[in-house]
């Protein structure tokens, strides 16, 4: 089970923590990679997923029966496609709540797909006990915290009990100038030239494209590595 043949939920119980744009890097390193990625927007408001990737993602519900089972058979479908879910905040609670309530994390290891949180770290209280509630209820699936440093320093490592040598997710700093031309939807950082980027505007797109889409490739690893020890752990008990 690998990054490449995987559901990987964007979440954090906060707004505005830059969750969307994770959601959308994912989205397009699996573009740059060749893949076919499959992106569910669950979210409100203005700027959401389905805004900047159009083709590849799409709206979903999880306020009735028939949304909900719609999402969660297409998060287990039989192809390879990578899939991605942009987990509004206030879908937060309910998503993880029915994905426990429908086996999620058994029915994704049964299919043979690996499944990963990319969590968003906030110093706040409901984020840490957000965190170490998934931790509890889903200890078979991978939760990896992600650091967006356009928003300030990591929070404590003790807050979120990580270890020292715990693997983060970070999101680099990009310069605001930068920032403004990326935010207007439609986008895509999988286009090899984006149209009216000052040519050093795209050189600096790229050096920080490169940085995060390594922090993915080393994710790959940890999820192939952490299904071996995972096995081991559970099947000797």
């Amino acid at each position: 089970m690998t990054f490449r043949t995987s559901v990987t939920i964007v979440a954090s119980p906060r707004p505005r923590v830059g969750k969307t744009l994770a959601a959308r890097l994912v989205t397009d390193y699996h573009l740059h990679a060749g893949r076919v990625p499959a992106a569910f927007d669950l979210n409100d408001g203005e700027r959401r997923l389905a805004e900047f990737l159009p083709a590849q993602a799409v709206t979903a519900s999880i306020d009735g029966i028939e949304g909900q089972m719609a999402l969660f058979d297409a998060l287990v479908s039989g192809d390879e496609r990578p899939r991605i879910v942009d987990l509004g905040a206030d879908k937060f609670e309910r998503f993880f709540a029915l994905a426990e309530q429908f086996g999620f994390g058994e029915e994704t290891r049964a299919r043979g797909l690996a499944c990963a949180v990319l969590f968003v770290l906030t110093p706040d209280r409901t984020s840490v006990e957000a965190w170490r509630g998934l931790h509890r209820r889903f200890p078979r699936m991978m939760l990896t915290p992600v650091h967006n440093e356009m928003f300030g320093p990591m929070p404590p490592r003790e807050r979120y009990a990580l270890n020292p040598g715990d693997p983060v997710v970070r999101l680099p700093m990009l310069a605001p100038a930068l920032r403004r031309m990326i935010e207007t939807p439609p986008y895509s950082f999988a286009a090899v030239e984006h149209a009216g980027m000052p040519a050093d505007a795209q050189a600096e797109l790229r050096r920080w494209l490169r940085r995060i889409y390594l922090e993915f490739r080393e994710l790959d690893l940890r999820l192939l590595i952490a299904d071996l020890e995972s096995s081991i752990r559970f099947g000797a008990s």
